[in-house]
């Protein structure tokens, strides 16, 4: 038996503790490179939720919402519901929603109550007994340009008058970057 072999295997437990533990800390306390788009997550039956929700991924709504909820797919299950606007490329309502719909894709399940206004950009499908109170809107698709800027100015206002001072018009022919 070799003499360096008790140290070899307390080598050895010790890269294995030190993996699983630094596995774990990625895991309690997130590892943003290892997140992705793909992953679902669920609020279960049993939770109720009074805020704000944000997810890159999925989300799938089983309990109560109370808040906006922003994702890039949102389910609503039967039992679920959310009081407050949803933001998604993809909604699907199969439970209550209260609030403002803004998406890509909205399907309204046979199941689905919806109290607010449907924006979408995309396709809207809506099932037999799916029920609506709102105003539903066709938009344009949802620009890719994110920023603090709410307005532009145009080319004209951008420009000058002869004395080299700036317009001071109020607000005139401003486009919305939404």
């Amino acid at each position: 038996m070799d003499q360096n072999e008790p140290n070899l295997k307390k080598l050895t437990l010790a890269l294995i503790w030190f993996r699983w533990s630094n596995f774990n800390n990625k895991i309690m306390f997130g590892d943003k490179k290892s997140l992705k788009d793909t992953e679902r997550s669920l609020i279960s039956e049993t939770v109720s939720i009074d805020g704000t929700v944000n997810s890159s991924g999925a989300i799938d709504v089983a309990g109560l919402v109370k808040g906006p909820v922003y994702s890039k797919e949102i389910v609503i299950k039967e039992t679920g519901s959310i009081s407050g606007g949803v933001e998604a490329e993809t909604v699907e309502i199969h439970g209550h929603l209260d609030g403002k719909v803004s998406a890509d894709n909205v399907v309204i399940g046979s199941s689905g109550v919806v109290k607010g206004d449907i924006e979408f950009s995309n396709n809207l499908r809506t099932e037999n007994g799916a029920d609506i109170e709102g105003f539903i809107k066709k938009t344009a698709a949802k620009s890719k340009i994110t920023g603090d800027f709410l307005f532009s100015k145009t080319k004209e206002e951008k420009k000058t008058k002869k004395n080299g001072k700036p317009e001071t018009g109020a607000n005139k022919e401003s486009e919305a970057l939404i």
